[in-house]
């Protein structure tokens, strides 16, 4: 059993190196173990390879470990998939209440903390357990349950059409700084009910504000001033929002309370979407397994994101669950106030659950991309609608999209809650823009044929009356079957045809000669209205 944390206030062993020891004298840098033997999940290492880091510390110490935060705060990860249900699905034991952390207490952590913006308690529902949780979370909810989800996905076919037309006759483009950021942040703007605080800068503070930085708090002050000037607007002139739905809950929301939800709401989804979006894109570009079951019909986009999850969630961890009282977990000795870490990339792949990393997960739905328990992500749903229905469209706009460099010099910027690509530059086809308001396609001066080809009507070949021995009248089967029934209607006129090509009265029609083309078929028309239904126009 490990014994993490020995040098740490509030324990009570004392494995810490004696004074005089060697290691002292060593100087760690922060890829390498702490003189207490502890690895960082901050720093290069952390950056560079995540995973790696996180098979290092399964190797070390099953399937919970212990780490150090930023400002080497101590905390466990929790690495193994069954460990971070139980740990999720457990709020008595393992809850939200950030306020129970002990290095709050005896001030190893302080208010400006690189990671203040994550943990630091909020009047929102994922700091809270039982009753709270129920009365803020389902405000939240029923809020979500009202979004109306195809008026969604044509404002995320037009966002995506508009953020194309920026860069498609270009020929090339960088797909994350240029898509994939923006999108969910248009989309999310618009649902929430503040399309005009749309801008980079918001942009910007949303990837930084949870990324540990020095300027996430500066970030995190910028989006909550749109997000409360939103809510006083809402107070004294309500609309048809995610904002006003919350400010009118029955649940009752302070405007403290509704500007933290909307903000939770806000980042939750943009960075998720962002991320996954990116992960998607690069999979396609870079598998060509993946590319060839996608284009084959072999696997839909919405199944390509659910893959996706699985081998690249959009946050690596979440952070944190703190200890109710003291505990057991994995092995690991958890005492009252501990911090934990929901490691969601490493549980995809725990081994008991995975043991074949390449095996097709499509139709499983049981990854953590979401996290678990009563704390599981509300809105997940639309940060799918978000990625499948922005991808399609932008594949369809530019079917012929290829990566502009080789995928080992990709490169990757890591947090501890996720790890996002920095670029993703990819060349196509220039062509020009298209009208935002239509849905989109590959070639827009073009029209596409609505036709369909069938085979031809059987014509009955005039023909000699046969001989029959003598006694014998009736027609032979085949006869009968070339002659068409007394009361079978003629087959309808088609188009004529030309005057050079036309067979011959009363005889059969030239072998290969493509039948009369006609409208739809009512089967077809019914699947041509799902698949608008489904992309919203």
């Amino acid at each position: 059993m490990t014994t993490p944390f020995a040098d740490r206030p509030g324990t009570d062993d004392h494995g810490a190196p004696p004074p005089g020891c060697p290691a002292h004298g060593l100087t760690f840098t922060p890829d390498t173990l702490t003189p207490n033997g502890l690895r960082r999940l901050y720093g290069p290492e952390a950056e560079n390879d995540p995973m790696g880091l996180y098979e290092k510390l399964r190797a070390e110490h099953g399937t919970v470990a212990p780490v150090l935060l930023q400002g080497d705060v101590p905390a466990w990860l929790v690495l193994g998939h069954s460990e971070n249900l139980h740990m999720t699905r457990t709020p008595s034991q393992f809850s939200r209440d950030a306020r129970r952390w002990r290095a709050l207490h005896d001030g190893s952590v302080t208010a400006d903390h690189p990671l203040a913006p994550v943990f630091t308690w909020q009047p929102i529902c994922v700091f809270a357990d039982g009753a709270d949780h129920e009365r803020l979370r389902g405000a939240v909810t029923d809020s979500i349950a009202r979004i109306d989800h195809r008026g969604v996905r044509r404002y995320i076919n037009r966002y995506s059409n508009r953020l194309v037309n920026e860069f498609c006759q270009d020929g090339r483009a960088d797909l994350v700084s240029r898509f994939a950021e923006h999108l969910p942040m248009m989309v999310m703007a618009q649902i929430i009910g503040m399309p005009e605080e749309y801008n980079d800068r918001l942009v910007e503070a949303a990837r930084d504000m949870i990324k540990g930085t020095e300027t996430a708090i500066e970030s995190n002050a910028y989006v909550m001033a749109a997000l409360n000037r939103l809510v006083a607007r809402r107070r004294v002139a309500p609309e048809e929002d995610f904002a006003t739905w919350l400010t009118e809950h029955p649940a009752g929301l302070t405007d403290d309370e509704v500007g933290q939800h909307l903000r939770l709401v806000l980042i939750a989804a943009y960075e998720t979407t962002a991320n996954l979006i990116a992960n998607v894109l690069r999979m396609v570009l870079t598998d060509p397994r993946f590319r060839a079951q996608l284009s084959g019909g072999h696997m839909t986009l919405p199944e390509a994101v659910e893959q996706t999850l699985w081998d690249e969630p959009p946050f690596t961890t979440i952070f944190g669950r703190w200890a109710v009282g003291d505990t057991e977990l994995g092995g690991q000795r958890i005492k009252a106030g501990d911090a934990l870490v929901v490691g969601i990339a490493a549980a995809n792949v725990d081994p008991v659950v995975r043991p074949d990393l390449d095996a097709s997960m499509q139709g499983n739905r049981s990854h953590l991309a979401f996290s678990g328990g009563p704390h599981e992500c509300p809105g997940q749903d639309i940060g799918r609608a978000i990625a499948d229905t922005g991808i399609d469209a932008l594949l369809l706009r530019l079917p012929d999209i290829q990566l502009a460099l080789e995928e080992h010099e990709l490169r990757w910027t890591a947090a501890l809650m996720s790890r996002q690509l920095q670029e993703l530059p990819v060349t196509f086809a220039p062509r020009p823009p298209q009208d935002v308001t239509g849905p989109p396609t590959a070639s827009p001066h073009v029209t596409r044929p609505q036709w369909q080809v069938e085979s031809p009507r059987p014509i009955p070949v005039p023909r000699q009356a046969p001989s029959f021995p003598p006694g014998r009248t009736e027609v032979p089967a085949a006869a009968a079957v070339a002659a068409p029934a007394a009361h079978e209607p003629a087959p309808g006129p088609g188009p004529a045809p030309d005057a050079g090509s036309a067979p011959d009265a009363g005889h059969a029609p030239v072998s290969g000669m493509i039948p009369a083309q006609r409208g739809e078929s009512a089967p077809r028309r019914a699947w041509r209205a799902v698949a608008r239904w489904w992309r919203g126009y």
